[in-house]
């Protein structure tokens, strides 16, 4: 087993440099804006029919394109497998936090996710086979929801900018940044097409299709009116199937193979820095030192998991093969793309 992890090392070391710092940008910046883009789609539209269109229609654009353009036609056991990560990743990830959403304080809640990045180490870690991080793994996982904290400041643990906190309702994304956890290490791990647009489009299909259920027996249709859905909403939802769908999501499911967990994983910490970027730049919210006290902090400890996770990755290929140039993305590569 502890072969077959060299050879998963090396495999990511060979991976192209500029299609991994690609795939980080995406899910750095495009996610990070996917939060302005999801307050407005729901603001006329049911959070669990608009999440179940916006990943049938996506994943079916994919699945057609990937096998449009050779992929083979998949196989039941890479359905099963493409369903199980679908209904982990986005009912169970994205849908606890819509629902949270409606309950909770947003800096609360996003404060909650960011556990994501250690339910990730701890995961991968306990597998069958797994490796125990490194100290400065934790050292950054720790340092990174230090800044996060820092950056939402102690009003999110107070009445907030909607209401009194809910501790239940609180819980669920707690339950939700586990379950996006799983999804992530059991896709990683697990068989699935080699063409990572038909892998994304099954999972998108799976899980769009497990949304419109949720959205069926929770009474959501009953409820919805066409004509009354808003011109902003629709906006929100165009550029959520696009880019937070085909774009950002299919550039996650590439770096889970790319790349380890713990990197995969840093989108966790950038994304609330670029959605207070995009509050000052859009709704001229401002920007304080606390801010950027808190980004500098968030990027240390995002620096310090991705130069850990690089030297692991150097070491593992070098014991495959001494004679090959092992290129891996590496700190600096990740802050440059944090900076775009």
């Amino acid at each position: 087993m502890r072969r077959d992890d060299d050879r998963a090392s090396a495999r990511r070391a060979a991976e192209p440099r500029g299609r991994v710092v690609a795939a980080f940008a995406a899910v750095y910046v495009v996610w990070g804006s996917t939060y302005l883009a999801i307050r407005y789609a729901v603001e006329t539209i049911p959070p669990f029919l608009m999440g179940g269109v916006r990943f049938l229609l996506a994943g079916l654009a994919l699945y057609l394109w990937a096998r449009l353009r050779g992929a083979a036609r998949p196989t039941r056991e890479q359905w099963n497998t493409a369903t199980v990560v679908g209904v982990l990743l986005l009912v169970g990830g994205n849908g606890a936090v819509i629902w949270a959403e409606q309950h909770v304080a947003s800096g609360l809640v996003a404060l909650i996710v960011a556990i994501v990045p250690l339910w990730m180490v701890l995961l991968d870690w306990l597998r069958p086979g797994g490796t125990r991080p490194r100290a400065s793994v934790f050292v950054g996982l720790t340092l990174g929801l230090a800044g996060l904290a820092l950056l939402i400041g102690p009003d999110a643990l107070t009445a907030g900018s909607r209401r009194t906190l809910d501790v239940r309702a609180a819980l669920v994304p707690v339950l939700g940044a586990f379950l996006w956890a799983l999804g992530s290490i059991y896709s990683k791990y697990t068989p699935r097409p080699a063409s990572s647009q038909l892998a994304t489009g099954m999972q998108m299909l799976a899980g769009g299709a497990a949304f419109l259920l949720v959205s069926i027996v929770g009474g959501e249709p009953r409820h919805f009116s066409v004509g009354a859905v808003s011109t902003a909403s629709i906006v929100g939802f165009v550029y959520l199937l696009t880019f937070g769908s085909l774009v950002g999501f299919t550039a996650y499911i590439y770096l889970l193979r790319a790349t380890t967990p713990a990197k995969a994983s840093t989108y966790a910490y950038v994304n609330p820095i670029v959605a207070v970027i995009l509050g000052w730049a859009v709704a001229g919210e401002s920007l304080t030192a606390r801010t950027l006290i808190a980004a500098a902090v968030i990027l240390g400890g995002v620096a310090l998991i991705t130069l850990t996770s690089s030297n692991g990755a150097r070491h593992a290929a070098a014991s495959e093969d001494d004679t090959r140039d092992v290129g891996v993305v590496g700190a600096a590569e990740i802050a440059e793309v944090a900076e775009r």
